[in-house]
Formats: structure tokens, C-alpha cells, sequence
């Protein structure tokens, strides 16, 4: 009885400190499902570095508990999966969002972004906005257009001054 109740401890902390290393963790019902689509599901979270688990409500409420993320326990009703990413923050919301629109067995229930307890909506928000590689790129973007500008009137001038002396 003991051994059992160890594991059950152990299985706790191993939540909770899943739930404390991750960028952004979401709470999903997958309910209606059917083992191939959970499969795929488990497939393009892991492709992004996303772990993807199922843990019993009680051993999860524990976990939150410990982890003072209290407001999760409304969302810990019926089947449960969590999607844990601890590098990439807007992945799992991502990724669970698209899937969501073709697979609408699956629910979004709600999660934590960096340490505080998201709603629905927010992790919704997070879903929307572009990965790290697509932030980069919009900042390098940014960056660049300014000199590209300027090289464009310099262009110009130059062009303007070939025909004035051509002419």
C-alpha cells in the first residue's frame, strides 16, 4: 500500500514541476477522439518539442495545489490531456488550435502562460501570434526597411542625376 502511495507522490511531483518548468501549458478535453487522431495529435506536439500527457484529476489537482496555480481546478473535470512546452511558448496553443478546427472532439479548456493561470480566450490570443522564426523575421523586417528606403532615394537621385547630365 505504501509503494503505491509513493508512486502516486512521486507521479504529483513530477506534475508539478512540469507545470513550473514550462513556457506554457495547455488543458485540453479529449473526448471522442479515436486513437489515430490522438496519435497525429501526440506527433506534431512532440515535432515541437511539446509533451503531451494524460494524468488522473485528483493526482493533477494535487500538482496544482502544490503548485499554487489554484485556478486550474475548475478545468479538471472529465477526460483531460496536457500539453506541456517548456521552450517554444506559443507552440502548444498553436498546435492544439489548428487541430482543434478540424478534430472538434477536441476542447480547449484553458492552461498556464509563463506561471499564471489563461483562460480560454488567452490561450486563443497566444495561438494567433507567430512562432519565434516569424517574430524574428517580422522585427528583422522592421529593421531593415528604413536603410531599404534610404537606399531606394539614394537610387532615385542617382538615377535623376544620370539624366540630367545624359541630357
Amino acid at each position: 500500500m505504501s509503494s503505491i502511495l509513493e508512486q502516486k507522490k512521486q507521479i504529483v511531483e513530477e506534475i508539478k514541476e512540469k507545470f513550473e518548468s514550462s513556457q506554457t501549458t495547455v488543458v485540453v478535453d479529449y473526448r471522442g477522439l479515436d486513437v489515430s487522431e490522438v496519435t497525429e495529435l501526440r506527433k506534431q506536439l512532440r515535432e515541437a518539442g511539446c509533451e503531451f500527457k494524460v494524468y488522473k484529476n485528483t493526482l493533477t489537482r494535487r500538482a496544482v495545489e502544490a503548485a499554487q496555480l489554484d485556478g486550474l481546478n475548475d478545468l479538471l473535470v472529465g477526460p483531460n490531456a496536457i500539453a506541456f512546452s517548456k521552450d517554444d511558448a506559443v507552440a502548444p496553443a498553436r498546435i492544439l488550435k489548428n487541430f482543434a478546427k478540424d478534430h472538434e472532439a477536441l476542447e480547449i479548456k484553458g492552461g498556464v502562460i509563463e506561471g499564471k493561470v489563461a483562460t480560454l480566450e488567452q490561450i486563443n490570443e497566444l495561438a494567433d501570434l507567430p512562432n519565434y522564426e516569424g517574430m524574428v523575421s517580422m522585427l528583422l523586417s522592421v529593421l531593415q526597411a528604413p536603410i531599404r528606403n534610404f537606399a531606394y532615394a539614394l537610387k532615385a537621385v542617382a538615377d535623376q542625376q544620370e539624366e540630367q547630365q545624359g541630357a
